[in-house]
């Protein structure tokens, strides 16, 4: 429930903090005195529309806040967590409005957007008056009304879900029924290309390995032919070995002849032959250890060049290739089994399509029967409020042809104001103190049913007196025993049975200033006894008044 409204300089009111509690509190005051400021600052607060005008002349900006105190699990909770926000402890709506018109919005101290605030406020107020456009008169609401008087949320939850179960289903047939025709239009160039793809048989990172080996191979061939020319040099037909070996015989062959004179060179000669072999020995250990294979590296080029090939021709880096078979493999797939899958499919969407049927032409019954007892329980109200010649009427169309998350209905409140007038919308045919009548009645009807924890009622009793204002005040007060309700009134009656009574007067401002502001206070049991004195009487109030007052306090209380 609302428990503190703060508000600073809006219109009249320079400052003003006011507690408020539970039950039927009753705002009273003399015309101009300054009611419908408070109600117009308590909805900027709840995300209202904004308006530079509001702010009290020479003052640069004006706020309004708002604090509840709410029951854990309330929904409002979880709209405020999806949104970032905590979903403990009191819930506080601020909203700055400047003259210049901007506005800036704030839960619980932080930032928010005007649509939040909106909707917050709406989930925990609601504003009904003669003027009314929003809440019980929006048809959008009606629907969900009754599914809460019927204690339909459940079967309404079955239905969402089925609906949601059928959509789903028929989505997935339509992308499947999609990718069949588009596979069957490509038919021929799908199966040759899964038959080209499977065949090369691509690998992810391939591409890499390939070219990263013949890079290799590449170097390794130079690297033979050198060292295989080296190797020829040394012991092909032009090698220098044997023809050494000759002239080394020939030399040693002449040691004798002359001693010690050749013995350095024929010692020299030996070595070298010795190194030259060597060498041709070396040699042939490296051919032997790089046993490069030409055929290796036309082969290695070959498969490189042909994943190549395929990217060029798919249109896709040569590491993309294995994804694209294996889509191409599931699309040949759709279209081999693409009719058995539909079939499959379009049974599915049938079974959802009829269980969504079966459940959505339940909630229309169970539908039908909530609008009844409605009917019923608003006509029951109607004689009191001096509306017995009225009718309330549940106008509910079925249409299962136009089937929706709600399910096949649609429905909206009519009203017929006298008989043999024809019923419709409540805001086309109910005038301002009617519409407020008729919206009491059903909201007494749903006061345990998805009811915001605080009503505002905006001089609902306007035009009316005597038993029928008696009529409204007791309604008030029976509401009160479920939520929390504020009333401005001009109907003694209605004041009479609030357990608040708070009092809206104009006073001047702070001295020296030639100015007026409203003020905003409770009022005692003295107090209040006057105040209804004077609703009763007017300008002169009378010891008759006083005792007229006493008596209706009595009845109240």
């Amino acid at each position: 429930m609302l428990v503190h409204l703060s508000i600073r300089d809006i219109v009249l009111i320079e400052r003003l903090d006011l507690a408020l509690g539970e039950g039927l509190s009753a705002l009273t005051g003399e015309t101009g005195a300054g009611k419908s400021i408070l109600l117009d600052a308590l909805s900027l607060a709840l995300g209202g529309r904004g308006d530079g005008g509001l702010v009290r002349h020479g003052a640069k900006q004006g706020e309004g806040t708002a604090v509840f105190d709410l029951a854990a699990g309330l929904g409002v909770r979880a709209l405020l967590e999806e949104n970032g926000f905590d979903d403990d402890g009191d819930v506080i709506l601020r909203r700055v409005q400047s003259a210049d018109g901007r506005t800036r919005g704030f839960i619980n101290d932080r930032p928010a957007s005007v649509a939040l605030m909106r909707a917050v406020g709406q989930a925990l107020v609601e504003i009904h008056g003669q003027h009314d456009d929003r809440a019980l008169v929006d048809p959008e609401a009606h629907r969900t009304l009754l599914d809460q008087y019927g204690g339909l949320e459940r079967e309404a939850a079955e239905v969402a879900g089925a609906h949601a179960a059928w959509r789903s289903a028929v989505e997935e047939l339509r992308a499947h029924r999609a990718r069949v025709e588009a596979a069957a239009r490509e038919a021929d160039y799908i199966r040759a290309a899964v038959e080209e793809l499977s065949d090369l048989a691509p690998i992810a990172g391939e591409e890499d390995e390939l070219a990263e080996r013949r890079q290799i191979m590449m170097r390794s061939e130079k690297i033979v032919t050198d060292v295989n020319d080296a190797h020829e040099e040394l012991a092909g037909t032009a090698s220098p070995i044997p023809p050494l070996a000759g002239l080394l015989k020939r030399l040693d062959r002449k040691r004798d002849q002359l001693p010690g004179l050749l013995d350095p060179a024929i010692e020299r000669l030996d070595v070298a032959l010795d190194a030259l072999s060597d060498a041709q020995m070396a040699l042939q250990e490296a051919l032997r250890s790089l046993e490069f294979d030409p055929r290796a590296l036309e082969q290695t080029e070959e498969r490189l060049f042909a994943l190549r090939a395929a990217g060029r021709k798919y249109s896709v880096p040569v590491d993309a290739l294995p994804d694209l078979t294996a889509k191409m493999i599931g699309d040949l797939a759709d279209l081999d089994a693409g009719e058995e899958r539909l079939s499959r499919l379009e049974a599915e969407v049938a079974e959802k399509r009829t269980l969504f049927d079966r459940v959505a032409a339940a909630l229309s019954e169970r539908r039908q029967t909530a609008a009844r007892l409605l009917e019923a329980a608003v006509m029951a109200e109607l004689p009191d409020l001096k509306l017995d010649r009225a009718a309330f009427l549940v106008e509910m169309a079925s249409d299962p042809d136009r089937p929706s998350a709600a399910g096949i209905d649609t429905v909206e409140f009519y009203v017929r104001t006298n008989p043999g007038t024809r019923a419709g919308a409540m805001m086309k045919v109910a005038s301002g103190g009617e519409l407020s009548r008729f919206l009491l009645a059903l909201k007494v009807a749903l006061a345990d049913r998805g009811s915001a924890p605080t009503l505002v009622f905006d001089e609902i009793d306007t035009g009316v007196g005597g038993a029928v204002a008696d009529a409204i005040g007791r309604r008030l007060a029976r509401l009160a025993g479920t939520v929390q309700v504020l009333a401005v009134t001009h109907a003694p009656q209605v004041a009479a049975r609030a357990a608040t009574h708070l009092l809206i007067s104009k006073a001047a401002a702070d001295a020296g200033e030639d100015r007026v502001a409203t003020r905003v206070a409770p009022i005692g049991e003295a107090g209040r006894r006057e105040e209804i004195a004077r609703m009763l009487a007017g300008e002169t109030v009378t010891d008759e008044a006083r005792a007229a007052a006493e008596r209706l306090i009595g009845a109240g209380a």
